[in-house]
């Protein structure tokens, strides 16, 4: 298995997210990572957006090396992340897409759909995602594309 380079990462969810999040917090930090959590605290009723921004902030302005988002579809939180300049974001629901993300896409933050994938799954979804990185190369021109300034 390739060892994970350790890392400072942020972490966001809203309530439906809340639970995987936590068993994530958990999961990462046995592995050495620092990790900063911008909410949700609890499962009760929450609008994704309220912890996605500061999460995307955090990894914008260089604070956490990479991102986490999680809320129930992961479409919502992956929507309002990606809102922000500086954020490639990526829906993942296999690792494979995960990988992809990393490598063809320079992903720097990854959500997760709560509703629909398991601890496992999501466990090999974000080894998956911290295990590779941006082979630039022929991904380094469509990567300057994306920004729309």
């Amino acid at each position: 298995m390739p060892k994970i380079t350790v890392m400072k990462l942020a972490i966001g969810s809203d309530h439906a997210g809340y639970s995987l999040k936590e068993v994530l917090k958990t999961y990462l930090t046995e592995k050495g990572h620092e990790l900063v959590d911008f909410g949700a605290y609890s499962e009760e009723s929450a609008d994704y957006p309220d912890f996605a921004h500061p999460t995307a902030d955090a990894v914008e302005k260089g604070e956490a090396d990479l991102g986490i988002v999680i809320c129930g579809s992961g479409n919502g939180i992956n929507m309002a992340v990606n809102k922000h300049q500086g954020i490639r974001s990526a829906l993942c629901w296999l690792p494979e897409l995960a990988a992809l993300a990393r490598q063809h896409n320079n992903a720097n933050m990854l959500a997760l759909p709560a509703r629909f994938i398991s601890e496992t799954e999501a466990k090999a979804i974000v080894d998956a995602y911290l295990e590779n990185e941006f082979e630039g190369g022929r991904h380094e021109r469509r990567v300057n594309k994306i920004a729309c300034s």
